[in-house]
């Protein structure tokens, strides 16, 4: 054959191959929005709760925001891209999230924050639903586990990002508290928090320029009628005779004989039928325990994490960063490996190793938490009678008055401090301060402590009254001081959770989007994953809502074997009712399912 004859087919292969980049890239950048969505608030959550004035609650809440806008979003995130198309539907969870970024940057006040957050949170349940689904969708079965793993893996540098940040945001902050002033501090921590989102806006954009210049779904538009655009949707990233095979696999699987003309309507068909039911449960359970591993609040309050830890500000900044590096480039190991050993033996691998880790941190937060001393009687005798508020300033000197004749009392290293108390049968807690803070304080208010309005308070507690509450005394609870653990301490803590993070990203990390896209059948994979994401989000937002507060009253110790104890229910699942997906296409597996086994 002549080199002229060649070049046509090579340029048609090279055009193939460059749009397939496209398409990865452009999908991917949806981990990468995913990933700053979740990673963006470790960096600023320590200066907006330095200059916010909110409790734990209120601080929790805000980080559970993004969760909880990804868990509405869910719900309707499978009909809408079965409406508009997936392609479709990642431009507009790329349009939201830039809408988001200047909403939260230029907010003042708790309402604008949670709104703000809600619609960031928004975008990122579309993508996490949109993104797997197209890579899912457009791609041949022998890339589909890179597909996955690029979702992750730029997900991953979503948080490198973030953690990058708000490591350089740290050291300028480090640079403003050498000078000993309190007033300049405090301004520049309300500049910093600001800043480090409007950072994350140029990859929004990029995103939603990318998105329309790639294809929708070939099985989306066979579906919809469409069928000479999925022919050439297919062409656009495949072989004209693998094209070929996978449309006529697709109008087999469809009950049709392979014919030009347009099919019938779209024939929608019930979750809880017998041969959709096991690949749904399965796709539930996997991405539940996938988040009640505590993987996104591990990284959303990492730095809180490693600063109870025993490390300084700076120091918990660089361990952040220090764990979205780990998480990347282990990411990149998991991307070589899951077409090639297969999904069910990384999975089995990563939370083995997970559960290890996972009850290791929680051995070592034991030890220091069982030197807690409750000093509540002392905290409330400070409480001002005539509005039932309390200001608490906290330094070495108030530390060692309360600690006077117990133990620990003379130990010279700084004390954290944390509050949990009520006003009725409303709960919270206070943020966690250190005695060596410059001007740390902790303030109680009632206005702060109880919901503004009976609908708020039916979801806080619906058994509570709120008339009661806003005549109720302010009632301490626990007043938990705790010597700060040695900076050793800390990098151990830190060591035992980059290691978790490591088995983490090696299986579930990459895996858990592979089984969502893969387990479920084409009739109902996008109404499936909504439901299985929605499950995903109620677990991983009520998470982020309660962690500063459970942690502030039980400890990090009994969150940390919590998540252990969930991971033990996902190693279970993985290794011994998960089947092996690796180099099947969409319809050899859902013929597994159906009992059509070769």
């Amino acid at each position: 054959m002549s080199t002229a004859s060649q070049s046509p087919r090579a340029a048609a292969e090279g055009s193939k191959k460059g749009y397939n980049r496209l398409l990865l890239f452009v999908a991917g950048l949806g981990g990468l929005l995913f990933g700053i969505d979740v990673g963006i608030i470790s960096g600023a959550l320590p200066y907006l709760e330095a200059t916010s004035g909110l409790n734990a609650g209120e601080l929790s809440f805000i980080v559970a925001a993004v969760l909880l806008g990804g868990l509405i979003s869910t719900v309707f995130a499978g009909a809408l891209a079965d409406l508009i198309g997936r392609k479709s539907l990642m431009t507009v969870s790329g349009i939201l999230f830039v809408v988001s970024v200047p909403w939260i940057a230029l907010s003042h006040g708790y309402g604008a924050l949670i709104w703000g957050r809600l619609l960031q949170g928004t975008s990122g349940g579309f993508i996490s639903v949109a993104a797997p689904l197209y890579l899912a969708e457009c791609l041949a079965a022998s890339d589909r586990g890179k597909g996955a793993g690029i979702f992750q893996w730029l997900l991953t540098l979503g948080f490198v990002a973030a953690a990058g940040i708000g490591l350089y945001f740290s050291a300028r902050v480090d640079e403003v508290r050498h000078l000993g002033d309190a007033a300049k501090l405090f301004a520049f921590q309300d500049r910093a928090w600001r800043s480090i989102f409007w950072l994350t806006l140029p990859p929004g954009i990029l995103f939603v320029v990318g998105s329309f210049l790639v294809s929708e779904s070939p099985r989306w538009l066979f579906r919809r009628g469409k069928k000479e655009a999925a022919l050439r949707s297919l062409l656009r990233s495949r072989s004209e005779a693998q094209a070929r095979i996978e449309y006529a696999e697709m109008e087999q699987l469809a009950g049709q004989k392979p014919s030009t003309d347009d099919v019938p309507p779209v024939r929608r068909e019930s979750l809880l039928q017998r041969k959709y039911l096991v690949p749904f449960a399965l796709a539930c359970i996997i991405l539940s325990c996938n988040q009640a591993t505590g993987v996104n609040s591990v990284i959303a309050f990492n730095a809180n994490i490693l600063l109870q830890a025993g490390l300084s500000d700076k120091e918990a900044h660089v361990g952040y960063l220090l764990l979205t590096i780990v998480n990347f480039l282990v990411t990149i190991i998991a991307i070589v490996l899951v077409d090639r050993v297969g999904r069910k033996f990384l999975l089995s691998v990563g939370t083995s190793g997970v559960i290890v880790f996972l009850v290791a941190v929680g051995f070592i937060f034991h030890r220091t938490e069982s030197r807690r001393v409750d000093v509540h009687d002392a905290v409330q005798a400070m409480v001002v009678t005539s509005n039932q508020t309390a200001v608490i300033p906290f330094n070495q000197e108030t530390a060692a008055k309360w600690l006077a004749g117990r133990d620990g009392a003379t130990d010279p290293r700084p004390k954290s401090l944390i509050v949990i108390y009520s006003y009725g049968d409303f709960h919270a807690a206070t943020k966690t301060v250190r005695s060596d803070d410059i001007g740390a304080k902790v303030t109680i208010t009632r206005e702060k402590s109880i919901p503004a309005t009976k609908v708020a308070a039916f979801f806080n507690n619906p058994f509570a009254s709120l008339d009661a509450a806003r005549v109720a005394p302010l009632k301490i609870q626990n007043a938990l001081v705790t010597p700060v653990p040695t900076e050793a301490n800390g990098w151990l803590t830190a060591v035992c959770i980059f290691c978790f993070m490591a088995f983490f990203a090696v299986g579930p990390g990459v895996v858990v989007w592979l089984a969502l896209s893969e387990l479920l059948p084409t009739r109902i994979r996008s109404n499936g994953m909504s439901v299985a994401m929605l499950l995903k989000s109620i677990v991983s937002t009520t998470i982020a809502a309660i962690f500063l507060p459970f942690v502030g009253q039980y400890g990090y110790s009994a969150m940390f074997f919590g998540f252990a104890a969930c991971t033990v229910v996902y190693f279970v699942t993985a290794t011994f009712f998960l089947p092996e997906t690796k180099g099947k296409t969409l319809e050899e597996i859902e013929a597994w399912f159906a009992g059509k086994k070769p």
